[in-house]
């Protein structure tokens, strides 16, 4: 066998799988409204909230990254089925973690991320009080 020919092999094996998720069909509730504006507006709401993970400076209502469509066909299917946008949410971030949130939870692995600021900020008073006094 030549090498132009395993070559040629090898792409094919290596570059299938990667064209072919690009080219699947968008999940249902991707693009298309729920029928009852009551449920499609709990949906749009939380969708707003939530994080496209591939873009990440966008909320899935925003994106158009198929990692998107997927997360909002998800909550619209949950939504129409009867579950609590909050219930959604816990689903999400279960599945992708807390970044996943806009709106983050304080637990044991976020506490940090709300708890630092606080301590740089009555740090920095801190030093403010103590150079004003040595001021004077």
């Amino acid at each position: 066998m030549s090498v132009r020919l395993i070559l040629a092999a090898l792409l094919l094996v290596f570059a299938g799988p990667v064209a072919a998720q690009d080219t699947l069909p968008p999940a249902p509730y991707a693009y298309r409204q729920l029928d009852d504006p009551a449920l499609e507006a709990k949906a749009q709401a939380l969708m707003e909230t939530l994080r496209c993970l591939k873009c990440q400076s966008q909320s899935i209502a925003d994106s158009d990254a198929p990692m998107a469509g997927d997360m909002r066909h998800q909550v619209r299917t949950r939504i129409a089925a009867g579950e609590d946008p909050e219930q959604v949410r816990a689903w999400l971030i279960e599945r992708y973690g807390d970044y996943v949130s806009y709106k983050p939870e304080i637990s044991a692995t976020t506490w940090p991320l709300f708890a630092i600021p606080v301590a740089l900020l009555a740090l920095a008073v801190l030093i403010i009080v103590r150079r004003l006094r040595k001021a004077k």
